[in-house]
C-alpha cells in the first residue's frame, strides 16, 4: 500500500469562506450551501500531483492519478472549507504579534528564517511569493489550525479508558501455526484458456492503460541558441585576454618572519631602538640562515607565528599588509629581506617557498570558452527569441515547422502520459506542458500547444500527432500477465484448501501441536506472520481455553492454520508500556478530533462526491475530450 501525504495547500480564510466561484462548472461537494465546483478539485489534484513528484522523484504517479486519490483531494478541500466556515462563525483570527511569535517558533518554517528570526525574503522571492503574500498564508493557515487545536489540546483520557487502550494494544498471546503458501502449489496449477478470459473480464479495471499521446516537440533554451551562432576564435581570444586572470593559478608564498613590535607613532626613540634591535637581528640570520627559525621563537614578538619559527604558512597576494606583501611576492625562495617598516613594526622575512602563477593555454580552455561565451551570447539574444518562439507556435498553429526553420531548433518525437513517469526528466516531466499538450483543443484539432515554459530560459511547444485515450488493454496484450495473476490466484485456492483441511483436524483435537510456535504480538510482530494472521490470534475466543482459527493469509500469500493457547500478562514496569502510553494518549486525541470534524460536517451540511462518482466524471470528462 503506498501511502501519499500531501501538505495542505489551499488556505480559504474567513474572507475566502464568502467568495465562490465557477458557478457553471459541476459541483463536486457542497458546504453550507457552498460549492466546490469540479474545475476546482481538478486545479486541486494537479498541484498535489506536482508537488507529490518534486517530493518523491522515484513514486509511480501514475497511482497519483486514480479515482480514489482524487476523493481524497477532493476531502482535503472539503476539510478546507468546513474550518473555514468554523473560523467565521466563530470569529478566529491571528494577531500580528502572535503571528510572528508562531513563525519564530515552529520548526517547519526555520528555513525561511533569518538569524534575527524574520522572514528570509530572498527565499521567499524564489519560490515566487512576497512577505506579505506568505503572511496572509500564514495567518490563514493558523486562524484554521485554531479550529481543531482546542479539542486536541484539551482530551483528557481516564486512566481506566488508558489501561484498556493499552491492554488491547500490547496484548501478546502463546500461539502456534502451520502455513499454507501459494508460491508451494504454484506447480500443481495449469490455468486454461477460459481461466485467462474470465479473470481478465472480471479485472478489467486492473489492465486499464492510461491516456497517452505521440507528439512533436521543440525546445527554445540557450544551448540552442548558442549552437546558432558559435562564437569566433578571434572573439574568444578577446574574452581570453580580457579574463586572464580566471585562468591563472593565484600565486601564494610560505614565509617566515621576525617581528619586532613598535607602533607607527611610537616616540621616535623607541622607533630608533626597535630597529636596531631589528637590524642586529637581520645581521645574525643572514650570516646562518639555517637559524632563522630558532631566532624567530626566541625573539620574535608576532605572538600568532614566534612558537613555529615565525611560519605564515601559504598565503595569497593582498592578505598581508601592503609593504609586507609587495616585499614577499619580490623575493625568491630562500631569500632574507631587508628590514621591512609595517604599522605593526619591523619585520625579517624569510621566503621558503612559492608556488602557483601557472596560467592555462588558450587551447586548454578553448572548449570552456565556447560555451561561456555562447551562453552570453545566447542570453542576450533570448528575450527576442522568445518572443517570435510564442508569436509563431499561435500564429502558425497546425505545424511546429515554421518555427524550426525559422529558429533552426530541433524537432523531437516522444510518447508521453498525462502523468509522467517517476524517472522522467526535462521538459516532458512539465505538468504544464502535460496539461497543454492533453488540452481537448490541442488533441482534437492537432494544433500547436501554446509555448510553455518549464524552466529558466526554457520554451516548448509540443504538437500531437496521435492520441490514445484511457482504455482496457485487450487480452493478448497482457496475457503474460493475467497469467502470473490466474496462477497465483488458484495455487492461493489450493493452499487454502489443504489448510481448511487441517484446520478441521485441528479443532477434532486441539491438543495436536503445529510445527511452529511463538509469542504472538501487534508490537514486536514475526515477519512471517501478515497482519492479518496476526490479527487472527489476538481476536481468537480463549473464554473455553486453547482454541483452532484459520487465516487467509491476503494477497494471494497462502493460509494459515493457528492454535491460540493462551493470553500472557504483561511483567509490572514492562518498557513496551511506558513507551505505548503517550502513543495511545495522542491517538485518542486525533479520534476526539475527528469526531469533533465529524460533528462539524454534519453542522454544515457537507455532501460530496463518493469514489465511485469522481470515477464516473472523470470518465465522462475523457469523452468530451474525445
Amino acid at each position: 500500500m503506498v501511502l501519499l501525504i500531501f501538505p495542505s495547500f489551499v488556505f480559504f480564510g474567513v474572507q475566502g469562506y464568502t467568495s465562490m466561484r465557477d458557478n457553471e462548472a459541476k459541483t463536486v461537494a457542497d458546504v453550507d450551501g457552498q460549492p466546490i465546483k469540479l474545475a476546482e478539485l481538478e486545479t486541486a489534484h494537479r498541484q498535489q500531483i506536482e508537488m507529490a513528484r518534486r517530493q518523491m522523484p522515484n513514486l509511480d504517479l501514475k497511482l497519483a492519478d486514480s479515482p480514489e486519490l482524487r476523493h481524497d483531494t477532493l476531502e482535503g478541500l472539503v476539510r478546507e472549507r468546513v474550518l473555514a466556515a468554523t473560523a467565521f462563525r466563530d470569529h478566529l483570527g491571528v494577531s500580528d504579534d502572535r503571528l510572528a511569535r508562531l513563525f519564530r517558533a515552529d520548526p517547519q518554517f526555520a528555513a525561511l528564517r533569518n538569524p534575527d528570526g524574520s522572514v528570509n525574503k530572498e527565499i521567499l522571492a524564489a519560490r515566487g511569493m512576497t512577505s506579505e503574500g506568505f503572511a496572509q498564508e500564514l495567518r490563514q493557515e493558523f486562524t484554521l489550525r485554531q479550529v481543531l487545536m482546542a479539542v486536541g489540546t484539551t482530551t483528557v483520557l481516564g486512566q481506566r479508558i488508558q489501561q484498556q487502550a493499552l491492554d488491547a494494544l500490547l496484548e501478546q498471546r502463546d500461539a502456534q501455526w502451520q502455513l499454507f503458501l501459494a508460491e508451494d502449489y504454484l506447480d500443481k496449477v495449469s490455468p486454461t484458456e477460459a481461466d485467462l478470459a474470465a479473470y481478465h473480464q472480471k479485472h478489467a479495471e486492473r489492465f486499464r492503460s492510461t491516456e497517452e499521446a505521440d507528439i512533436e516537440w521543440v525546445q527554445l533554451d540557450l544551448d540552442a541558441l548558442a549552437r546558432q551562432n558559435p562564437v569566433s576564435e578571434d572573439e574568444l581570444r578577446k574574452y581570453y585576454e580580457q579574463n586572464l586572470s580566471r585562468y591563472t593559478v593565484a600565486e601564494e608564498r610560505r614565509a617566515n618572519h621576525i617581528l619586532i613590535s613598535v607602533p607607527k607613532d611610537a616616540p621616535a626613540a623607541d622607533r630608533d631602538k626597535a630597529k636596531a634591535q631589528a637590524e642586529a637581528l637581520l645581521a645574525e640570520v643572514r650570516k646562518n640562515p639555517a637559524s632563522f627559525g630558532d631566532v624567530a621563537r626566541k625573539h620574535s614578538q608576532d605572538p600568532g607565528s614566534a612558537s613555529r619559527g615565525g611560519d605564515l604558512d601559504f598565503f595569497g597576494r593582498g592578505a598581508m599588509t601592503k609593504p609586507f606583501d609587495e616585499a614577499v611576492f619580490a623575493m625568491k625562495p630562500g631569500e632574507i629581506s631587508n628590514l621591512v617598516s609595517t604599522e605593526f613594526g619591523y619585520h625579517i622575512i624569510q621566503l621558503v617557498a612559492a608556488r602557483g602563477g601557472e596560467r592555462k593555454s588558450f587551447d586548454a580552455v578553448k572548449e570552456e570558452l565556447a560555451k561561456e561565451v555562447g551562453r552570453q551570447v545566447a542570453q542576450r539574444r533570448y528575450a527576442e527569441a522568445a518572443e517570435q518562439f510564442s508569436n509563431m507556435v499561435y500564429e502558425q498553429s497546425d505545424s511546429l515547422q515554421p518555427v524550426v526553420d525559422k529558429l533552426k531548433l530541433e524537432r523531437r518525437t516522444a510518447t508521453v502520459h498525462r502523468t509522467p513517469a517517476a524517472d522522467t526528466k526535462g521538459a516532458l516531466a512539465s505538468a504544464k506542458l502535460l496539461e497543454a499538450v492533453f488540452a481537448a483543443d490541442t488533441v482534437r484539432n492537432k494544433r500547436n500547444t501554446e509555448a510553455v515554459e518549464v524552466g529558466p530560459n526554457q520554451m516548448v511547444a509540443a504538437r500531437v500527432v496521435a492520441h490514445r485515450p484511457e482504455r482496457v488493454r485487450a487480452l493478448a496484450e497482457v496475457k503474460a500477465q493475467v497469467m502470473e495473476l490466474v496462477r497465483a490466484e488458484q495455487a492461493a485456492a489450493l493452499a487454502a484448501k489443504e489448510g481448511q483441511q487441517r484446520l478441521a483436524s485441528l479443532k477434532a483435537n486441539v491438543a495436536e501441536n503445529l510445527p511452529q510456535s511463538g509469542m504472538v504480538t501487534r508490537v514486536q510482530a514475526d515477519p512471517a506472520l501478515p497482519p492479518t494472521v496476526t490479527d487472527a490470534v489476538l481476536r481468537a475466543d480463549l473464554s473455553k481455553g486453547a482454541v483452532a482459527v484459520g487465516a487467509d493469509m491476503g494477497a494471494n500469500q497462502g493460509y494459515a492454520v493457528l492454535k491460540v493457547i493462551q493470553r500472557v500478562p504483561r511483567q509490572a514496569g514492562d518498557a513496551d508500556m511506558a513507551r505505548a502510553r503517550p502513543i495511545v494518549s495522542r491517538a485518542w486525541a486525533e479520534a476526539e478530533t475527528e469526531a469533533y470534524y465529524a460533528s462539524l460536517k454534519r453542522r454544515f451540511k457537507v455532501t460530496q462526491h463518493s469514489t465511485a462518482d469522481l470515477a464516473k466524471l472523470a470518465g465522462q470528462k475523457e469523452e468530451k475530450n474525445n
